[in-house]
């Protein structure tokens, strides 16, 4: 490892980022690593997290590996490494024809330093057949967080990344967040042996940002958030829930004179990016977004966030105001709180969490569909499937779906082997006797055999593997990888889709009959914790105590207890929130009670949905299917069924879920007489 003295890690800054020093944290968190010590770093939002890796990376002798969660945070970071001259790519799915095979080249020869990948890229046969040829120095996790159980924004596939990391044979890791409480602090580094004193926290506190609680009737919202607005200096950001509401929010504000812009999933990656182009060159003054907004934005001169409706969690509404006042300037976050907008916060979590029923359909699938194979009088099980196709028979979501055979993966139950592409498409860009007498007797007699398993039509081939695979001395490996080449010398354009999961399963296991109980109740575990963190905001925003002291502890930063207290020497304040200015938050429903629809009402609306789904599913409508319904709710079986277009759907979103299956269960158990 290369161990540079602190002068010159200094003229290292200064020659390739021009910066003239460091940052707390980040000259500590460099040495580090320069010292082969794997690292987790905890910065605040918008305090220079991407400069440990990105100076380390200059240090090292081979690929620096960067997982991050998002593409706008990759095209913004690599955006800032090409403004420094500093040789980087991506490899995504926004990448056309031959650029994959052009990034793959560059860091075969060394020409590229750092690559940025989605975690679920390492799922892919050939990113992996790649990454497994080229060394790699260091492996750098941004966004860490999503590792760990315990924090806001859980991904399954990351908790694959230290057995990827093992498989790659990296020695160094570099773990990056903004929002870690203690258990999720100490959940990261133990998954990536990280000692406790190459942990770098720098402290959560933002001195320049003032937190104000507004208690607001939702009526009444509106007006109020123009008057915040029109009071405000600069740009801004605008959080909601729903996409629907950014756009109304949005329309509200443009016809009282305010340059506002809503901004979501919904709309096309073209106008997503246009939006964003236009509000970082000031041509926009207030997106309206939900939180789709925010993650890749490197505007140092946002003047306010102003959250709308409720965020989803403490670490979500850290986050968010952390995009505020990055040039260290004063800048103001509001939030407008009423709790008429719970019951959409918690509709979020009740929605993600899969049925009984599609847990049980989901294990015995995998009981039909094992493939049972011998080698050398060895039996061996196997499972292959596609998220999307196994998402929809089951009817549960993508997301909670991947927890799902995470969870199978970590109870033994399945084990992942491989994933390939069912799809191989070609196209010649040269005849194709001139592409195979470019090679040797051996080689073109292999890439002949290829061509011959290739159905050609008017442009493009679809290779059969089956057909080439017959020759059992053919490997699909070796395939592959003649494919990449002839594509990376841009003799053709090479097309894969159909990512399909193969993983070895161990019969024992999924017999067990405990097995269903104990993944529903794990579900159901994590329903009730983010439950509790929805909760845990609500109490924070009425708190009547300092929000900013509260703020730091809840992040495992003690700065206050140490030096923050107040003129009395009693009561740490921070003096810039609303608590301190004496404004303690009461907040309340704008409506005393929100009327019910009828029973009757109800009972047409679950007429409907039976009526919609018969012969559709084998198997009785539960009372979580109908609850959803009336919630709003989406779920792969109301998608591909178009239940939307019901005139019960979402008849009771404005209630809270606990209390719509309150009211259902009894006309439920009523239909099941």
């Amino acid at each position: 490892m290369n161990n540079l003295p602190s002068n010159s890690l200094k003229e290292s800054l200064l020659n390739s980022f021009g910066f003239n020093d460091f940052r707390p944290g980040q000259e500590q968190t460099i040495t580090q690593l320069l010292n082969g010590q794997s690292s987790l770093s905890i910065f605040p939002t918008g305090s220079g997290k991407s400069l440990c890796y990105q100076l380390t990376a200059l240090h090292l002798p081979h690929l620096t590996l960067v997982v991050s969660p998002l593409l706008a945070l990759m095209k913004d970071q690599l955006s800032f490494l090409a403004s420094k001259g500093i040789k980087a790519a991506s490899i995504d799915s926004t990448l056309k024809g031959n650029e994959a095979q052009t990034v793959m080249a560059g860091v075969r020869d060394g020409d590229i330093k750092v690559l940025m990948v989605s975690v679920e890229r390492f799922k892919n046969e050939r990113f992996r057949q790649f990454i497994e040829s080229v060394p790699v120095s260091m492996l750098v996790v941004d966004e860490a967080h999503c590792i760990s159980e315990w924090g806001h924004n859980f991904r399954p596939d990351y908790l694959k990344l230290p057995s990827y990391c093992q498989a790659l044979k990296i020695s160094l890791v570099l773990l990056l967040t903004a929002t870690a409480t203690r258990k999720v602090k100490q959940d990261m580094a133990a998954k990536f042996s990280i000692r406790d004193e190459h942990i770098v926290q720098t402290g959560f506190y933002r001195q320049n940002l003032d937190l104000s609680v507004l208690p607001v009737a939702e009526s009444h919202k509106n007006n109020q958030l123009e008057k915040v607005i029109k009071a405000q200096q600069g740009a801004g950001i605008v959080y909601v829930t729903l996409q629907h509401t950014a756009e109304k929010v949005a329309q509200y504000l443009k016809q009282y004179g305010i340059n506002a812009c809503a901004y979501h999933a919904g709309f096309d990656s073209d106008t997503r990016s246009q939006i964003q182009q236009d509000f970082m060159e000031g041509k926009i003054q207030v997106i309206v977004a939900t939180i789709a907004f925010g993650m890749g934005i490197d505007k140092s001169d946002i003047r306010f966030v102003i959250h709308y409706d409720l965020p989803k969690s403490i670490e979500n509404y850290s986050q968010e105001i952390g995009r505020a006042g990055r040039d260290g300037l004063p800048s103001q976050c509001f939030t407008l709180a009423n709790l008429d907008g719970l019951n959409t916060v918690e509709n979020f979590v009740y929605g993600d969490t899969p049925e009984f029923a599609g847990i049980e359909r989901l294990l015995n699938i995998i009981k039909s569909e094992i493939i049972t194979s011998a080698y050398g009088g060895v039996s061996d099980s196997k499972w292959e499937l596609q998220i999307l196709q196994l998402s929809n028979a089951v009817n549960i979501k993508q997301l909670p779906l991947k927890t799902l055979l995470v969870q199978l993966e970590l109870a033994g139950v399945i084990e992942p082997l491989y994933a390939y592409f069912a799809d191989f498409k070609i196209k010649l860009l040269k005849p194709k006797a001139e592409i195979i007498n470019r090679f040797n007797d051996q080689r073109k007699d292999f890439l002949q055999r290829i061509f011959n398993a290739t159905d050609f039509k008017k442009v493009w081939g679809s290779l059969n593997f089956d057909t080439l695979l017959q020759d059992k001395s053919i490997e699909r490996n070796r395939v592959i990888a003649a494919l990449e080449y002839l594509a990376e010398q841009q003799l053709i354009v090479l097309e894969t889709k159909g990512m399909t999961e193969v993983f070895k399963v161990n019969p024992n296991e999924l017999a067990d009959p405990s097995l269903c109980s104990s993944l529903s109740n794990y579900f159901k575990d994590n329903e009730e914790k983010e439950i509790k963190r929805i909760a845990t905001l609500v109490r924070f925003f009425q708190l009547d105590t300092c929000l900013t002291v509260n703020l730091a502890r809840y992040f495992d930063d003690n700065c206050f207890d140490a030096a923050g207290v107040n003129h009395l020497g009693t009561v740490p304040q921070c003096g810039h929130c609303s608590v301190c200015r004496g404004q303690v938050a009461v907040l309340e429903h704008s409506q005393a009670q929100i009327p019910w629809p009828s029973d009757e009402a109800l009972k047409q609306g679950m007429t409907e949905l039976a009526e919609r789904l018969s012969g559709k599913i084998n198997q009785a409508l539960s009372l979580e299917s109908y609850c959803r319904f009336f919630a709003g709710m989406t779920v792969p079986l109301f998608g591909r069924n178009k239940v939307r277009q019901l005139s019960g759907f979402g008849l009771c979103e404005q209630q809270r879920y606990q209390a719509i299956r309150d009211r259902v269960f009894p006309l439920f158990a009523d239909l099941k007489k």
